[in-house]
């Protein structure tokens, strides 16, 4: 019996217009109304993810930032696991060494120091969750983080590393030039104590090595006295590997990669035909 159902967002819960379908909207309210607990567990963070949950009139717990942070169903901060600073500082030159961009998520927000690749990065997350989404909307789509205040503009990162009252919860880095990628990814993987994981065919995610979705959804069911055997993680891409290796039942969408489908219990149909719902009321 599924007693916890832990959906990721993008590619998975959101169509590629970064909406949640009518009938994946009310297949979580029947698992609610049905006393099965439903978590988010998102690369995103609280601010971003919050805001399309709120508009899909969905109230929930968050894992949000690959696990980096956990709320609660009200918004209040469970649990945290940020970076430190020096782990974060050296990530961050590390990339800048080998012309990788990057943003920083933070307890206060997400920043970028450039407008232009922010938009490029979200939308090749976008494009890359939902391959046949044209690409005008999927570049209106990364466009709204800005004019929904969703993301800050800042001159320079140090201001984050040195002020203590910003928590490093991620660095998402990106480029088009795989050579760049691999090279910035051997170089951090050199710290200790971080996780590099993927969201997108271009970005790496650097967390701490405890923010990983699955270790915060463990620790989350074990809280509501839930098995992690009766829990069902469903996702689409590397970053849900965590949650899909510990979970009583993993379901993959049919976007997803051939490599995560087969690392899967089950594959459901894409996010843009409501591949939650039909996962969610199949354990109903």
């Amino acid at each position: 019996m599924i007693n916890c159902i832990a959906t990721d967002m993008d590619g998975t819960l959101l169509t590629a217009s970064q909406q949640i379908t009518a009938e994946n909207r009310e297949a979580i309210l029947k698992a609610q109304k049905q006393g099965v607990e439903v978590v988010v567990a998102t690369g995103r963070s609280y601010q971003e993810a919050r805001f399309v949950l709120k508009e899909a009139g969905i109230k929930c717990p968050i894992i949000c930032v690959n696990g980096a942070e956990v709320r609660t169903a009200e918004g209040d901060i469970v649990t945290s696991n940020p970076l430190d600073k020096e782990s974060a500082s050296q990530t961050a030159l590390r990339l800048v060494e080998n012309g990788v961009y990057f943003e920083v998520y933070t307890n206060k927000g997400t920043y970028t120091d450039d407008k232009d690749k922010s938009i490029t990065i979200i939308a090749d997350i976008i494009k890359t969750a939902n391959p046949e989404a044209p690409i005008d909307m999927v570049v209106k789509a990364a466009e709204e983080r800005f004019h929904k205040g969703l993301i800050h503009l800042i001159d320079h990162y140090d201001l984050l590393f040195k002020d203590d009252q910003y928590q490093i919860y991620k660095i998402l880095a990106f480029s088009l030039h795989v050579d760049k990628l691999d090279a910035a990814r051997a170089a951090v993987e050199e710290i200790g104590g971080i996780a590099v994981s993927s969201s997108g065919a271009d970005n790496l995610e650097i967390t701490d090595k405890s923010a990983q979705k699955g270790i915060a959804l463990e620790a989350f069911v074990a809280s509501k006295g839930i098995s992690i055997n009766n829990t069902m993680a469903i996702g689409d891409n590397y970053n849900d590997v965590s949650m899909f290796k510990r979970v009583g039942r993993s379901v993959a969408m049919e976007n997803a990669p051939e490599e995560i489908k087969g690392m899967c219990d089950v594959v459901t149909v894409t996010n843009e035909e409501s591949g939650v719902a039909k996962a969610i009321l199949e354990v109903l």
